[in-house]
């Protein structure tokens, strides 16, 4: 999925959400598009890359747990992709596990 209106307005700062739950997903971007950013959404890791490419985000916000590539695999593919490795991401979970924050610190999360 794409910016849910359609339109393309290159003035606006581009966030692309990344989250499995639908609902989640919903919110996330009715939340952003409201405070007037462009907002692309994807349901999973995959997509996700995929979309870095077409829509040239200015930050990545993802989930770390989700089906197929997971949030740590999506950050650990961009940072590998010297066009993308420059890309802000950002880790959204429920999880606090230390080992996991360690893991997303030491592949070059934002946050």
């Amino acid at each position: 999925m794409h910016d849910m209106d359609g339109a393309e307005n290159t003035n606006r700062k581009k966030k692309l959400i990344v989250e499995d739950e639908k609902d989640k997903r919903e919110a996330l971007f009715t939340a952003m598009a409201a405070e007037g950013f462009e907002v692309h959404v994807a349901k999973d890791g995959e997509e996700a890359l995929a979309m870095t490419l077409d829509c040239n985000p200015h930050i990545v916000i993802s989930d770390w747990n989700m089906p197929g590539m997971t949030g740590i695999d999506l950050l650990k593919a961009v940072r590998s992709d010297p066009g993308l490795s420059g890309l802000p991401v950002l880790m959204v979970t429920a999880e606090s596990k230390r080992d996991q924050i360690i893991e997303a610190a030491q592949a070059g999360v934002n946050g």
